[in-house]
């Protein structure tokens, strides 16, 4: 508000003159009602006035609407792709509509139609499942892979760290199409049991009801952990070298380092990988759709997968936004109840 008083102070200044700011009139004639007119020397002054006045104004717009010229064009492309599908997607969830016919309003019926749905909540525990293999398991891998790069100086550092981090940048589909191949019943995978001697657990794993899971799991533990892991390596390089150096003095070995100096140095890089990998088990759909298909049977359903289902296969797109809005806040509560434990713990630390 003081910089739009001050901007407007000018104009206000042109109506409401003081005695000592005053045009200087020359009379040279009685005008209308007899009031002076001013002279032409008068006028030019107050037209440069005006030009000074409307030049300062727009400078001063220029410097306050600046910023948001740079981050027009980016937000604008958040608005077409991103909001506008959200928005349209809550929509169409209140409809009975297939995608190309025209929709109709029918309220909360899809989301009671959902509470209802067997296939869901099947594929709701299949999704809280691999959440351990794509939360907990990668966390727990990448701690160990960080605390043992910076232990000490070790040669080839770069190299490790950009292999260890290639699964996290390779597209899902590649990955889906090697595992595959791995997975096959004369894969490697099988080949490399039956060189050991363990014959008995040659199996077509993807198409095994019992562990058709658990390969899809692994899978994504293996793409997961890269991601912690680099979170992991940036946030300890935060951590101060004297309090390990502290704790070397008091006697406290390997374990006791790690538990009690990296473990409390990276909570925050802890809570921002739990919450990213935490979504990437919600929304798991490439690696599914590549590997099983949601089978064998319906071993591996999850909530991507039936939203992709029921909206191209059986062409109830009203029904997959609700099962997408669906998803959508649960990822939000989630995220937002860790964020909110996390400050809290910050305020009382």
């Amino acid at each position: 508000m003081s910089h739009l008083r001050n901007l407007w102070q000018p104009w206000t200044r042109r109506i409401k003159l003081d005695s000592k700011d005053r045009l200087p009139y020359a009379v040279q004639d009685e005008g209308v009602g007899g009031l002076p007119t001013p002279s032409p020397s008068s006028q030019t002054q107050a037209a440069g006035r005006v030009a000074a006045i409307d030049q300062r104004f727009w400078r001063a717009l220029g410097r306050w609407g600046q910023p948001y010229l740079f981050i027009l064009p980016g937000f604008l492309i958040y608005l077409v792709f991103v909001l506008i599908p959200i928005i349209s997607t809550v929509r169409y969830s209140f409809f009975d509509w297939t995608g190309f016919s025209e929709a109709t309003f029918i309220g909360f019926d899809n989301y009671i139609e959902l509470a209802n749905d067997r296939d869901f909540w099947r594929a709701i525990g299949n999704n809280a499942f691999f959440v351990v293999f794509y939360t907990i398991i990668p966390i727990i891998f990448a701690l160990f892979l960080t605390s043992l790069m910076t232990r000490g100086k070790l040669r080839g550092m770069a190299f490790f760290r950009t292999g260890l981090f290639i699964p996290q940048v390779m597209s899902m589909v590649v990955v889906g199409i090697i595992w595959r191949w791995l997975f096959t019943i004369d894969g490697p995978i099988n080949q490399l049991l039956t060189l050991v001697g363990l014959e008995s657990w040659v199996r077509p794993w993807l198409g095994d009801f019992t562990f058709a899971r658990y390969a899809v799991g692994a899978v994504g533990s293996w793409v997961q952990y890269g991601l912690a892991m680099v979170l992991f390596l940036a946030g300890i390089q935060a951590i101060d070298e004297e309090l390990y150096d502290a704790a070397k003095v008091f006697g406290a070995n390997a374990l006791q380092q790690f538990r009690y100096v990296t473990l409390p140095g990276l909570r925050q890089q802890i809570i921002v990988a739990f919450v990213l990998t935490f979504i990437a088990a919600l929304r798991v759909f490439d690696l599914v759709f590549v590997l099983t298909r949601g089978g064998p049977g319906k071993e591996t359903w999850v909530t991507s997968y039936m939203v992709y289902e029921e909206t191209f296969r059986f062409n109830r797109a009203g029904y997959g936004a609700a099962i997408a809005v669906t998803m959508a806040l649960v990822i939000v509560t989630v995220s937002a109840v860790v964020f909110w434990v996390q400050s809290r713990d910050d305020r009382n630390a």
